[in-house]
């Protein structure tokens, strides 16, 4: 098992990543009852470059002329493609068929090469393991590295200075490396964990004890990780956690795009889908708003059905 990131851990990501990240706006909103932390306006659309660029910033020249090689469905890969351009790495991502055109698109426009020779999440992680072991290059993993973890803990800092009051961060989770992240960043604050009950790949890996397969088939595409992370269930088992439906998960993204003028995607509401729904207790929660990359004919899709 690797080392458990510290909140030191993401103070030293936060220096790592400097100025070359925005730091995103904590919006409140009335209608929702809720504080956003707008997540859906990193670079790249969502939180998953902190956890890239202080993972990649941090290899040897030896790895730097190696490369890096990652799987995802679309937002971690987008996060990962747009790092290494940043930081002068080749990047390789192992992709499936049927992921997200647009997130595709997008993986290839910040210079990355993709690999879509899997039929399912499964194989590619098959996939993955052959060509990492062909290749040589370093593995970003989305949810089991410290340091990834780390990096993304960083939006924690954020929103522990521009909230100092919250009493509670809710948080979509797909492998579990955004909501360790936060852990990581707040000790002893209190942060929940939601799920689309259409995967529920956390509350399957926690309720195992370790990693284990789980069907994910949400609308929420980005929550659609076929497992969470050995280091993601190490580091919150103890949550509150919470699940939501498909059409709870539909309401939010109406919600969002028509009272808050947010244009996310699907899992982008999952948290705000949860305090809709009332499934959270807080007086003062933040709400994590992550990320902002939907094919428009999704999103019209939604928005047309009341």
């Amino acid at each position: 098992m690797a080392d458990v990131p510290t909140r030191d851990d993401v103070e030293r990501a936060r220096v790592t990543i400097g100025g070359r990240l925005a730091r995103t706006p904590l919006q409140s909103s009335r209608t929702i009852g809720a504080r956003l932390k707008c997540e859906l306006f990193q670079r790249t659309g969502s939180f998953k470059p902190r956890g890239a660029l202080n993972k990649i910033s941090n290899l040897t020249p030896e790895e730097r002329t190696r490369g890096v090689i990652t799987i995802s469905a679309g937002n971690h890969a987008q996060g990962v493609a747009w790092a290494a351009r940043e930081e002068h790495v080749d990047a390789l991502v192992v992709m499936w068929q049927g992921a997200s055109e647009l997130k595709m698109a997008a993986t290839r426009g910040y210079g990355a090469t993709l690999d879509l020779e899997s039929a399912n999440p499964m194989e590619a992680f098959e996939r993955l393991a052959t060509l990492q072991s062909e290749t040589g290059r370093v593995f970003v993993d989305p949810h089991s590295d410290p340091l990834v973890i780390a990096g993304h803990g960083t939006a924690g800092l954020e929103i522990e200075e521009d909230a100092p009051d919250f009493d509670a961060v809710v948080v979509g989770v797909g492998g579990g490396g955004l909501v360790s992240g936060l852990v990581a960043a707040l000790p002893g604050r209190r942060v929940i964990a939601v799920e689309p009950e259409l995967a529920p790949s956390l509350h399957a890996g926690i309720a195992a004890g370790a990693r284990v397969p789980a069907e994910a088939r949400s609308i929420a595409d980005g929550c659609n990780s076929p497992f969470a992370g050995d280091l993601a269930i190490e580091m919150t088992r103890g949550l509150e956690l919470v699940l939501v439906t498909e059409e709870e998960i539909e309401h939010a993204f109406r919600f969002l795009y028509q009272r808050a003028k947010l244009a996310v995607e699907p899992a982008g509401a999952v948290a705000t889908a949860a305090w809709l729904a009332g499934k959270i207790e807080a007086r003062n929660p933040v709400l994590m708003i992550s990320g902002g990359n939907v094919a428009a004919q999704t999103a019209a899709a939604i928005l047309a059905q009341q």
